[in-house]
């Protein structure tokens, strides 16, 4: 399951985010999106999780925890809907 986690700390690193999700089960993978300019975080990434029993119980339990000061916003990440 791809899971969003947004009002991320500008210095987070992907190992912090994935280490704190890895508290609910495996995480594949844990990505904050950054700029493409400048390099910096733009306050959100995604974490994968194939286990859907651990991401959602990563979900419930990570949505609304304050890292770094923020509350972070977590949710199932949506598909874009594809416009033709």
């Amino acid at each position: 399951m791809n899971i969003y986690a947004g009002n991320l700390p500008w210095e987070l690193k992907e190992e912090e985010l994935k280490t704190s999700f890895e508290e609910f089960g495996e995480v594949v993978s844990a990505t904050i999106i950054k700029d493409r300019f400048t390099g910096k975080s733009r306050g959100f990434g995604f974490i994968e999780m194939p286990n859907k029993e651990e991401a959602d119980a990563a979900v419930a339990g990570m949505n609304g925890k304050e890292i770094s000061g923020r509350r972070i916003r977590v949710n199932e990440a949506r598909r874009p809907s594809r416009q033709d």
